[in-house]
Formats: C-alpha cells, structure tokens, sequence
C-alpha cells in the first residue's frame, strides 16, 4: 500500500486525496517527531509560568478572560472538544473526514502547534486503521477554522462519540480503538484547541473538487467538440492563432483541446453548404474555448490558494521557537477561512456558467430548427417517440440548481461568541455546495454527451473524428444505447454519468490524440 510521510514543510494535494481517496497509510517523519517534541517543550514551559497564555491556561473565544489553574487544564481540554463537537444534520462523507484528519496531522506535525508527539502518531495511527470520525454536514462557520467538524475527529481520538470502522458500521469510537489496539488520548494544555483551530474540512474538500473539475472540464471540451461536429459547425473558429490574440492560458488549452478532438472529422465546415448558409455558429459552439477556458483560470489561481494553503500551519495560538531552544506562543487570526471561502465560491460560479452553456449547446441538438437536419429531439419516430425532450429537461433542472448553488456563501456573516468572533467566512458551507455543484456538474455534462454522440450516428454518410468515434465506442461499452425508438433513459443516463466522472470519455478520447489539457 502507498505510504504517505509527513514532515514539518507541508503536504502536495496528491497525498491529500491519496490518504482521502486512495486509503494511503500515513507515517510521521523522524523530523516532524523532533519538532513536536521542541515545540512541546516550549507549551510545557510556558504552562509553569503564572502567567495566563491563551489555549495553555485560559479559557477560548469570549471566555479568554479567565485563568485556568494547573488542576483544571486537563479538564479544560476535554472540555472544548465535548462542547465543541456540536455538529447536527447528515453524516459527512467519509473521504472529506479523512482529508479532514488528514491535513489537520499536517499542521500538528509542523511543530507550531504544541501539540505531543503521542497525540500526533494516535492520529496517523486512526487513520491507518481506517476508523472515520462521524462528522455532521452543519456546524462549522470557516472561523475558527472548522470547529465542530475538528471536534467531532477529536473527540473519536478521546475514545468518545461514534466512527465508522473499515467494515462501514458505526460504533462507539472507544470500542474502535480498543479493537485496532489504539489507547485513547489523554489531552494536556492546549492540545484540545490545537486539534481543531483550523480549515482542513474547506481545504480538503477544495483539493478533491479541483481534482474533479480538472476531468471535468477536459470532458466539457470533449462534449463542445461533439458538439461542434453533430452540428456541422466550423472548427475554423478554434486556429491557434485566433487564442494568440486572447492570451488567456486556459482559453488556448480549451481550443487545442477541441482541435485535436476533431482532427479528421468529416462533417466539419458544412455551415455553408446549407440554403440559408451560416455565416458563423451560435455563442455556446463558438465561445465554447472562452468559457471553458475562463473556467480553467479559474482552476488555476484556486490551485495556487490550495498551495499555498498546503504549505500553512493553521492554528491559534501558534507556537513560535526562537532557535535557541526557547520560543513563544502567539495569539493570531490564520484559521479565518476567507482566502479558501473565496476561491471555492468562485469555483461554484464558474462551474454554474459551464454548466449552461452545455445545457444550451444540448438544446441547440435537438430543436430541429436550429440543428441544421438531425430529427426532432434526436428521436426515432418524432411524435410516436419523444426522443431525448425530457433528458434535456432533467438537464435544465439541474443548471437551475447549479446557478442557485453559485450564490457565494462568503458573502455572508453571523457573528458568534457573543461578538468575540464578529466575523467569519462561511467557508465550509462553501465547500459543501461545490460538492453538489461538482457533482451535478458531471451529470449536466454526461446529457450532452449522451446526446452528441447520438446526433453524430444520425449523420449518415459522413464520418467522424476518429476521436469522435473512440467517445462514441468507449460509450456504447459502457452500456449507454444509440439512437432507437423511445426506452427508458434513466439509466442510459446514470452509465453516463458514470462514465464521465470515473474518466471513461477522457480515456477513450487519449488513446486518438495523446494526452489532452
């Protein structure tokens, strides 16, 4: 099995979603366990000294004010992670808690955090056994980081609450741990805050969406192309040069993507072979590279974020050494969630707009006024058959929901702790509608595909990009039917989905044109 090491310099989103997805083991590096230990040294050492340090000996939030004696810190401790881990609503998935747990090791093995090296091997060790915290959909406001969401894999390291074990089944976390031979964590001064003060729940769920959206969007460009071809329409608007006067990265990626797609098509370039000739295609062919493309962009400067987020230790207090065996702990405000929140609302908007150009490009397939030949609605017998009408429906239906899901969540604030944190980034709620939005995404791009490549078999005696025709195969063997009287298209619909979102479509397309953007 893969093996994932972590080390005090940060982590790469390969080995997020290898831990999250791929079920990697985790070690923590002889260097990590060094720095714990240091910078434990320095918690400890403060901890002895009659001043009050925020986290060590205070209370948190707006009940900072009061000073924790030696006798109650252990129960203070305890105490944040049982009130704290206040979660309600549906579970969370298992693959967004194990990035969850997973980058929150990261920031504790940086060694700014205090917390023991015990404490930071009990955590690989729980994900190593595959035990999943039970983790709720709402309760985090992406300040203080993901509170509630943290608390919830916190409190499973104490022994208490409900997980998931590898077989799927919940039970009480202490029997879990017993059963893998793990011992329950005994929480000291400021280690319970420093389990869960920070944004690993929106960090890992943006790392897994961007990973999503780059197969997303290099299928959207397969299924413009598709497009393009079943309606006859010029890929003369996709000539290198043409970007070179735009120079956006992702709007030139997008086209050399189209390009090779449909390289050795023959039904290309009849726009004006028609008897009222085309002078140029509609926006949602023609622009198909400037929208794709400003999406990539997008995907890019949310990449850097992801970075540099990769990079951080997000905890408050944070523990700074001094180099000379010293050091200090200083109160700061790195665990608001904004710089995530961000880039994970425009990701939404972004998604929403590919989304509807698609669904007006499907549309445009199978109107028979504006497809330029194909049968209404792509159907057998127009009339007896109502041919793809409804999938189109279904496609609306869900570009409907993605727009309503491209309101940005962090736009928004509710203060809390009675008006200490005034401000917050709503962040995970951010994260979790992208979730729906990437999903729903997939599914809005699996309809036009469904119905490019049918239109494309309807178009007899003219033959397609041999690309067209690897998509067109690569389908069919996934169970998705052709063109035919009326049958139930829900699961055509499902195979289809599924087809895009494993990467089918990409896969078949490569094996014609090498690797595409």
């Amino acid at each position: 099995m893969h093996t994932v090491v972590v080390g005090t310099s940060g982590t790469t989103a390969q080995d997020v979603i290898a831990v999250a997805r791929g079920n990697a083991r985790v070690e923590l590096s002889a260097e990590a366990l060094a720095a714990l230990a240091s910078a434990r040294e320095i918690v400890d050492a403060l901890a002895a000294r009659p001043e009050p340090v925020y986290g060590v000996s205070t209370g948190f939030g707006a009940l900072a004010t009061r000073h924790i004696g030696h006798e109650l810190r252990a129960q203070l401790q305890r105490n944040i992670v049982r009130s704290h881990a206040a979660g309600m609503g549906p579970r969370v998935e298992r693959e967004v808690v194990r990035a969850l747990m997973f980058l929150r090791l990261k920031t504790v093995a940086s060694g700014h955090t205090g917390v023991r090296p015990e404490v930071a091997q009990t955590m690989a060790d729980v994900l190593n056994a595959g035990i999943t915290p039970v983790v709720h959909e709402y309760g985090s406001l992406g300040c203080s980081g993901d509170l509630a969401p943290l608390s919830h894999c916190a409190l499973t390291l104490m022994g208490e609450g409900d997980a998931e074990g590898p077989d799927g089944a919940v039970r009480p976390a202490g029997e879990l741990l017993a059963a893998h031979g793990i011992a329950p964590v005994e929480l000291r001064e400021k280690e319970g805050l420093a389990l869960l003060n920070g944004t690993d729940g929106m960090l890992g769920m943006l790392i897994m969406a961007l990973a999503d959206l780059d197969r997303l969007y290099t299928s959207a460009d397969i299924t413009a192309a598709l497009t393009l071809e079943a309606l006859l329409g010029t890929p003369k608007v996709l000539a290198p040069e043409l970007h070179a006067i735009r120079p956006h990265p992702g709007q030139a990626a997008s086209a050399a993507n189209m390009r090779a797609v449909l390289d050795g098509s023959e039904l290309t370039g009849h726009f004006q072979e028609e008897e009222a000739p085309r002078v140029q295609d509609a926006y949602s062919v023609r622009c198909a590279p400037q929208v794709a493309g400003a999406g990539r962009d997008t995907l890019a400067h949310a990449r850097t974020v992801a970075e540099r987020e990769l990079a951080a230790a997000v905890d408050n207090p944070v523990v700074l050494p001094d180099g000379a065996g010293g050091g200090r702990v200083e109160s700061n405000g790195n665990f608001h969630g904004a710089p995530v929140a961000y880039v994970l609302d425009f990701l939404a908007i972004a998604a929403a707009d590919l989304g509807s150009i698609a669904e007006r490009r499907t549309d445009r397939l199978l109107d028979k006024n504006r497809s330029h030949g194909l049968p209404p609605f792509l159907a057998d017998d127009a009339g007896v058959d109502s041919g793809l009408m409804i999938a189109q429906y279904t496609q609306a239906a869900l570009v409907g929901e993605l727009k309503r899901l491209a309101v940005p969540a962090s736009a928004d604030s509710i203060p809390s702790s009675a008006m200490q944190e005034d401000h917050v980034s709503l962040g995970w709620s951010a994260a979790r509608k992208l979730r729906t939005v990437v999903a729903n995404l997939g599914r809005v791009v699996a309809v036009e595909l469904y119905a490019a490549t049918r239109a494309i078999e309807l178009r007899h005696g003219l033959a397609p990009a041999p690309a067209s025709r690897a998509a067109i195969e690569a389908l069919r063997a996934a169970g998705v039917q052709g063109p035919g009287p009326d049958r139930f298209l829900a699961p055509d619909l499902a195979a289809a989905e599924v087809f895009v979102r494993e990467g089918g479509l990409v896969e078949a397309v490569e094996r014609v044109t090498g690797p595409l953007a």
